[in-house]
């Protein structure tokens, strides 16, 4: 019986272990980036226009950060996505953990040094076909967990960023441009907005380091 006995508690001890040393997926990226060829497909595929409508957009025409699931808001959703060795509190609020930035390849540790950044941000959306949307499409798409919309980046890059689209902005990290165009193309084509001709080239050019 102390056999059987001592045998159980060294399963269960090798269960604990495996549950405490299993490591946590660093520098998780946002689902549904798409190859390389169905990217050059897709840009291919997007309506080439100039821009409109800037005047008129409004941040506030984009409900986002919306509670996504308990007390968990989009952002919170997306810092506990991102992170590594994420541990919440009882309002979903980070208590500790790491943050990898791809753009700027920056690690942090605070939260309140992490943005949430829309991949193609939503002033650039808005110029690209979103003034047409329903209120309700706006916040699908400003709240977006379904693809590469969302990431977890420094606030300054974020800053820096602003609502440029790759003509004017490229991330400083230059072995992100491939990713980086692969999803901007990917949710432009998702959600059918346009590009402008110096985007497109832009983009064929971040392609072309993959």
């Amino acid at each position: 019986m102390a056999r059987i006995r001592k045998a159980a508690l060294a399963t269960v001890a090798a269960a604990v272990l495996t549950i405490v040393l299993a490591p946590t997926p660093a520098h998780a990226t946002p689902p549904n980036i798409p190859s390389y060829s169905t990217a050059v497909s897709r840009l291919n595929s997007l309506t080439v226009a100039a821009e409109s409508h800037e005047s008129s957009y409004s941040r506030d025409l984009f409900p986002h950060w919306i509670t996504i699931s308990g007390t968990c808001n989009t952002r919170e959703e997306i810092l506990k996505r991102d992170g590594t060795n994420v541990v919440v509190d009882s309002s979903c609020y980070p208590i500790s953990g790491s943050w990898y930035s791809p753009y700027d390849g920056v690690t942090r540790t605070s939260p309140s040094s992490i943005d949430i950044d829309h991949m193609v941000p939503l002033a650039e959306a808005w110029r690209s076909g979103a003034w047409a949307w329903t209120t309700s499409k706006r916040q699908t798409y400003a709240n977006d967990l379904g693809g590469p919309e969302l990431w977890a980046v420094t606030d300054t890059v974020n800053q820096s960023k602003s609502d440029k689209d790759p003509a004017d902005w490229k991330p400083p990290r230059t072995a992100f441009h491939c990713t980086y165009a692969k999803a901007w193309i990917q949710v432009k084509w998702y959600y059918s907005l346009s590009v402008d001709s110096a985007e497109k080239s832009a983009l064929n050019s971040m392609l072309s380091t993959c």
